[in-house]
């Protein structure tokens, strides 16, 4: 009889764990979701839109709240408030800019006694290749899949706010419309090789885990341009995390995307 109980106990218990359905898989990144703190500590390499980024805040209200002017340039230490009211008086910046370094100056030669002037400092020719639409900071009238594969994981809000996009190491991404880049590293976790372009006051998009960037912050790019080969940094396989946000919020890219 004690048998019976115990065969039956267990068989019951198997039971309830077989239906029992799986824990959800979450994203990592959605720790800041409803939780977004009150204040935040600039580290080095952060930039305010990488920031507004983390936190899923439109950037133009994170600059109005601690009363930073474009170009919004913030400092290593600095308190940004992430919540609040505007301050009334924007300001460039938190500090005062670095000292530059002086200019030159002509030497006079030895055998003429003319004056030379110091050749001009020039920056090396990119050799980046555009293509598409230049960028204006206006409306975007077509946007542009970012590269070639299958989606692997859709877009799903809160937890997952862009979709996937399957494929093999190296293969190209481009700029899904003119913009600029306004962010480019790894310092937003879950990301790995991260780039964010803003292509006008209101959309920005973000190619993550890519293996090489291929621009720069402050570089502009064109609509088709590449900027990333794709790779699986900050992850475990390799596809592009593509995201377009408007006004700081996430919203489904292929709502956007010209259908395939």
């Amino acid at each position: 009889m004690r048998i019976s109980i115990i065969i039956c106990a267990v068989v019951l218990l198997l039971h309830g764990c077989g239906s029992s359905p799986p824990a959800p898989i979450e994203d990592r990144r959605a720790k800041h979701q409803g939780a977004t703190p009150a204040a935040y500590t600039v580290k080095a390499g952060d930039t305010l839109y990488g920031i507004a980024f983390t936190y899923g805040l439109d950037f133009r209200q994170l600059a109005t709240i601690n009363g930073i002017a474009a170009p919004y340039t913030i400092y290593p230490g600095q308190r940004l408030a992430l919540r609040g009211q505007a301050k009334s008086q924007p300001s460039t910046s938190s500090r005062p800019p670095a000292a530059t370094a002086p200019a030159p100056k002509p030497t006079v030669s030895q055998s003429s006694g003319t004056v030379k002037k110091p050749a001009p400092v020039t920056k090396p020719s990119s050799s980046r290749v555009t293509t598409g639409a230049p960028y204006t900071g206006g409306p975007v009238t077509t946007w542009r899949w970012p590269t070639n594969g299958r989606v692997s994981r859709g877009y799903s809000g809160s937890v997952h706010k862009g979709i996937d996009i399957a494929g093999s190491r190296g293969d190209s991404i481009v700029a899904t419309a003119a913009g600029k880049v306004v962010y480019a590293g790894t310092g937003i976790a879950g990301f790995g090789e991260l780039l964010i372009v803003k292509h006008n006051e209101h959309y920005l998009s973000a190619y993550g885990h890519n293996d090489r960037l291929l621009v720069s912050e402050g570089d502009t790019v064109a609509s088709g341009q590449k900027i990333a080969e794709k790779g699986s940094s900050g992850t475990d396989t390799v596809k592009l995390h593509f995201e377009i946000r408007k006004d700081g919020k996430p919203i489904d890219p292929t709502r956007l995307l010209p259908r395939r």
